[in-house]
């Protein structure tokens, strides 16, 4: 096999806010802690071609310094994300939402509190594993930050290579990860909207029994569940990719009929 070479470069306007398409129905694609629009940005591009707006905004506090990172809180991440969710609804009667890691815990918040037609949520995590939890609390006062080891959880290695991503993680934002958790979890029993739950086999950031979890929580009548064999966590950009994509058009799409569309 031929060595494929370094990775390519990536874009500006790759990692930057998207807004693809023209439909009558939109979907809000929100990416995941220190993460950027480019890791649902596939995502936003198969929904495009498939006659959906798709909208992937940035997160408030990503994209910049690792101190703007450090001082956003889940309020600010949940009120962007009802921003946006509430923008998209005033042009389009069906509004659907994906996200990725933090991005899924807004998406359930969202499916929560917001008149969602479908969601979909990627490798996310309703805990954190041992001893996150119980050491981040304490850890945030002494210790700013702690890097990513290995870089992003991504199988891929050529995809694990050129993902933009922030090298180190803010201890005050994974504070405010478990503060999304518990608020989420609260709010489980209370969601109704059909939804589409996928996670990669190998994720060593979310338990992939979440999955299950967030499935036998809901109240949703249709709750999907969708295990990527050949993925880690951020699944839109690893090898499985391709397939979530068309699942996730598939779901979306249910009938045929453009009334029940998104």
């Amino acid at each position: 096999m031929s060595d494929p070479g370094p990775p390519a470069p990536i874009s500006g306007e790759q990692v930057a806010a998207f807004d693809l398409g023209e439909g009558d129905c939109a979907v809000l694609c929100l990416h995941g802690f220190t993460g950027t629009p480019y890791e649902v940005r596939p995502l936003g591009e198969a929904l495009a071609a498939a006659g959906y707006r798709a909208r992937g905004p940035l997160l408030p506090g990503h994209g910049g310094s690792l101190a703007q990172l450090a001082d956003a809180s889940f309020r600010d991440w949940l009120a962007a994300a009802h921003a946006e969710f509430r923008e998209l609804a005033e042009r389009h009667e069906q509004v659907c939402v994906v996200g990725v890691s933090l991005g899924g815990l807004l998406a359930l918040a969202l499916c929560a509190g917001e008149a969602v037609k479908r969601a979909a949520v990627i490798g996310t995590p309703l805990r954190l594993r041992f001893p996150i939890p119980q050491l981040v609390p304490l850890l945030r006062y002494v210790l700013p930050s702690i890097p990513k080891r290995g870089g992003s959880d991504i199988r891929d290695p050529l995809a694990r290579a050129r993902h933009p991503s922030s090298p180190r993680m803010p201890l005050a934002g994974i504070h405010e990860v478990l503060h999304a958790q518990r608020h989420v979890r609260a709010l489980l029993p209370r969601i109704t909207t059909p939804l589409l739950v996928a996670h990669g086999r190998h994720d060593a950031t979310a338990d992939p029994r979440d999955a299950s979890r967030i499935c036998q929580a809901v109240s949703s009548n249709r709750c999907e569940r969708l295990i990527l064999e050949n993925s880690a966590h951020v699944v839109p950009v690893d090898h499985d990719g391709p397939q979530l994509a068309a699942a996730l058009v598939a779901f979306l799409g249910g009938s045929r009929d453009a009334s029940e569309r998104c």
